[in-house]
């Protein structure tokens, strides 16, 4: 008997997908996916062949496929491996990356299926979490566009772009994006919605609002979520009330982040009061 498990997400409005497996036993018969496939091994090793070659990834190691990239897939050990994988449709990946220059942007070539880059493999996983989680869509669009570019400067044999520069008047295009938020801070809110509400790509906001206030706008959303509860449970009202009136999942995910910003749980906080 094996402990072989997978969990998969998909997404239903975009060609996005999230799998995070655990395999000892388990081979993957020679396929391929319509989509570009981005992983990271978590523990162990897996063995596959692609592009004629045999190749290994092991922990904190980055896969990379094309689409249409026939490969194999087992495990290179007893112990198994366990990975973090996800599927992103080209024609979206096109989006992005257009989005963050401004212009038409090619599609990117990944000729290396096993890439050694800690930071790259960071960045997916946090990406991986944040899909298959709880994490508002501002902060998955965040995510998104700074790990496809990312991938596609760092790691892609023929980069659709160069990284542009800081644009003038952050300034004015951080504070119109903080407003924004500001006046729906308890709603969903995604880049695209800050994008058309502020005249400016996703990316060039998410550079201006972080330069200017040091964090990302998705953590300004939280942030004020955060507070706008904290005010709730002061005054007496039921966690899980404060937790759907502000904007969170249910009352276990306003807890989780109460905690991790103010050092105490929703519920110590209110009975601490009068």
């Amino acid at each position: 008997m094996t402990g072989e498990w997978s969990a998969y997400w998909r997404s239903g409005e975009r060609p996005l997908e999230a799998m995070h497996a655990h395999f000892e036993r388990h081979v993957y018969h020679r396929h391929s996916h319509e989509t570009y496939s981005f992983g990271v091994t978590d523990a162990g090793a897996q063995a596959f062949s692609c592009r004629g070659a045999a190749h290994t990834s092991t922990e904190g190691m980055v896969m990379a496929f094309n689409p249409g990239d026939p490969h194999d897939g087992h495990a290179d050990g007893p112990e198994g491996f366990t990975y973090r994988m996800i599927h992103i449709g080209p024609e979206f990946v096109r989006d992005i990356l257009a989005d963050i220059t401004g212009s038409a942007a090619g599609l990117p070539l990944f000729a290396n299926p096993v890439v050694s880059d800690p930071a790259l493999a960071a960045e997916l996983r946090t990406l991986h979490r944040a899909l298959a989680g709880q994490a508002p869509a501002l902060r998955c669009d965040e995510l998104l566009t700074s790990t496809m570019a990312s991938l596609a400067w760092h790691a892609a044999t023929r980069p659709p772009v160069t990284a542009p520069g800081f644009r003038a008047g952050a300034a004015a295009i951080a504070s119109c994006a903080r407003e924004f938020i500001r006046d729906r801070y308890a709603s969903e809110i995604t880049a695209s919605d800050l994008a058309d509400a502020v005249g400016r790509s996703r990316y060039t906001i998410h550079r201006a609002f972080k330069a200017a206030y040091g964090i990302a706008p998705s953590d300004y959303q939280r942030q004020l979520r955060l507070a706008a509860a904290r005010h709730l449970i002061a005054s007496g009202k039921p966690i899980s009330q404060a937790a759907g009136e502000t904007g969170f999942a249910d009352q276990s995910h306003l807890t989780r982040w109460f905690t991790r910003y103010y050092g105490i749980t929703p519920g110590a906080y209110q009975r601490a009061g009068p």
